[in-house]
């Protein structure tokens, strides 16, 4: 049986976020488990997601994988959340439903995720076109 869709298409964050995301070098989305996945090879970004212990429903965060030295700073951060299934394989959710969201940060994020789970060939690319 498949997952119901747990998304707005229409959300203008979303929309923010697959232009932030599919910029990247071989990014693509799929709906895997009612929610946006953006991967490579492996995904690095989940729209959505509840936390582990809880399971309060966070439907409008981000999920990433940042290095480990960042995960422990990012989930002592109160707009941060450990997620179900991913936390304990080192992702964090992060809100984005909330006033003073920082979209650099977000870029920032998304950025590190992309770098500790995408191919070495499209981390060079991502890197030459930085220049």
């Amino acid at each position: 049986m498949p997952h119901p869709i747990m998304f707005d298409d229409t959300d203008p964050l979303l929309a923010r976020l697959r232009t932030l995301v599919l910029a990247y070098p071989g990014a693509q989305e799929k709906i895997s488990h009612g929610r946006p996945f953006f991967f490579t090879k492996t995904s690095f970004a989940v729209y959505g997601g509840a936390e582990k212990d809880t399971r309060t429903p966070f439907p409008r965060s981000l999920i990433v994988k940042p290095d480990a030295d960042e995960r422990l700073a990012l989930l002592n951060e109160p707009h941060t959340y450990l997620p179900m299934y991913l936390g304990p394989a080192g992702w964090v959710g992060y809100d984005l439903d909330r006033d003073e969201l920082d979209w650099d940060e977000v870029a920032e994020l998304v950025d590190m995720s992309f770098r500790e789970t995408a191919p070495v060939t499209l981390v060079r690319e991502l890197d030459t076109r930085l220049g």
